[in-house]
């Protein structure tokens, strides 16, 4: 681990899909020491997905803090996905299984999803609490994953407002709503307390440091990626690929979300099951072969949606397919293939939002897979700014940690921590071929060639 130093430092805690991470950021962002505590996805059938909650939220936390050593942090904060949902006991212990998003525990009964009522979808947290509280009716509490870990590190069930509201219609903005949860059996004092993100909700046990409110993943990324201007592209590249492009106004394009930003303006685009979750996978499945080595010619066409679509198609029973497939074909052109189809699929959002590109920055721990970093620059042919830090919802978090201290005033202020580590430029031995591809990708997915 890094020698403690004397910088004041702050630490950030991300609860991820398939591993916590954690940094401890000092006052420029500099990473001065990092965790990562590896636990396991559960897909105990094709429409389910699941943690032990135990081990990822609760002892995953607490074995990072302790990894880190660094017992001088002024603050601790925690990011985590969305939505996420257990039951607990007296001892903020989870009983039943952590579920995540896009669980079919979640799905609303005879419910039409409305692609333009945001990021998340409406009902899914709710009915993630009425499976949950059917299981552990007598549960001490029925919280999200940064709950648990607030709980473990300092003994304080809080969650961040932006995370609450993703529960709606448990919440409804004001608090809790004591007819929405009692009509999926659970009473709002099982809740979390809820908190702004940035403000201080007590002292990490066995230290001085104070427990700050962290925010969703996706937003402490956002925070510390720097893709703030007019026609920025923010490729999230983590078990969840989540594409944003910057506009200056908000506006509504079918199939896409529009949200709002900190500094005033609007991203355009969405979430998608063509990141990690494939990648990972076909990583499983496939044999040794190094994507490099591939034929720019010869590489066949995956439909990368094993477990449904979020953006475009909002579409949680769509499969995926291999076209093209013949004899000649290695392990390492089915890399390349799935890397690009991720690609295509950051090149359909952008095309999609009609909004006029000025550059694509690349964040999350997915940046430090190159070949996949090579596919989005091929597949749309520009360069994409690798960001510095892979960890940025830990680091996004630590710089909230400052704000529970008050060493930070404003979340806007997080943009100076952006880095970039290199830049991936196109390929033009592939641009050709890649183009072609992309219009069968097209095919496949069952939406004609944009225009």
């Amino acid at each position: 681990m890094t020698p403690v130093s004397r910088e004041e430092v702050t630490i950030g805690i991300d609860i991820g899909t398939t591993a916590v991470k954690a940094v401890a950021a000092d006052a420029d962002g500099r990473v001065v020491a990092r965790a990562r505590i590896p636990h396991e996805l559960r897909v105990p059938t094709p429409d389910r997905l699941e943690h032990n909650a135990d081990e990822a939220w609760r002892q995953g936390p607490l074995t990072a803090l302790d990894q880190m050593a660094r017992p001088d942090a002024l603050a601790v904060a925690v990011s985590a996905m969305v939505p996420s949902l257990t039951a607990v006991d007296s001892s903020g212990r989870p009983i039943t299984p952590g579920l995540l998003y896009g669980d079919s525990r979640g799905r609303v009964p005879d419910a039409h999803n409305d692609a333009q009522a945001g990021p998340f979808p409406v009902g899914e947290a709710a009915e993630f609490l009425r499976w949950t509280a059917a299981q552990a009716p007598d549960a001490a509490g029925y919280w999200p994953a940064p709950a648990v870990a607030n709980y473990a590190l300092a003994g304080e069930a809080v969650v961040d407002f932006p995370t609450a509201y993703t529960a709606l219609p448990l919440f409804d903005a004001t608090g809790w709503s004591a007819e929405a949860c009692g009509e999926r059996g659970a009473t709002v004092d099982r809740m979390p307390r809820v908190e702004a993100p940035g403000a201080a909700a007590g002292r990490v046990g066995g230290t001085g440091a104070v427990l700050a409110v962290g925010a969703i993943d996706a937003l402490c990324e956002q925070m510390v990626a720097g893709a703030d201007d007019d026609g920025d592209v923010l490729v999230l590249c983590g078990t969840t690929l989540i594409v944003w492009v910057t506009v200056p106004e908000a506006r509504q394009v079918p199939g896409l979300w529009t949200i709002p930003t900190m500094t005033g303006k609007s991203q355009i685009g969405g979430a998608s099951n063509a990141g990690g979750l494939f990648l990972g996978w076909v990583d499983r499945v496939l044999g040794p072969g190094d994507p490099a080595a591939a034929d720019p010619r010869r590489v066949p066409v995956w439909s990368p949606y094993l477990r449904g679509e979020r953006t475009p198609f909002h579409d949680p029973d769509r499969r995926g397919m291999l076209d093209g497939l013949d004899l000649t074909h290695d392990a390492g052109t089915l890399r390349r293939a799935a890397y690009e189809a991720s690609g295509f699929v950051v090149r359909q959002l952008i095309e999609l939002s009609r909004a006029k590109v000025s550059r694509i920055v690349a964040a999350g721990g997915g940046t430090r897979v190159e070949p996949w970093m090579q596919a989005i620059a091929d597949a749309t042919g520009r360069p994409v700014e690798v960001s510095g830090v892979a960890e940025g919802a830990a680091l996004g978090a630590a710089f909230l940690g400052r704000m529970a201290v008050a060493l930070e005033s404003s979340i806007i202020d997080a943009a100076r921590w952006a880095s970039t580590e290199r830049v991936v430029q196109p390929d033009p031995a592939w641009a050709d071929p890649v183009q072609e591809r992309y219009r069968r990708f097209l095919e496949l997915a069952g939406r004609p060639p944009l225009r």
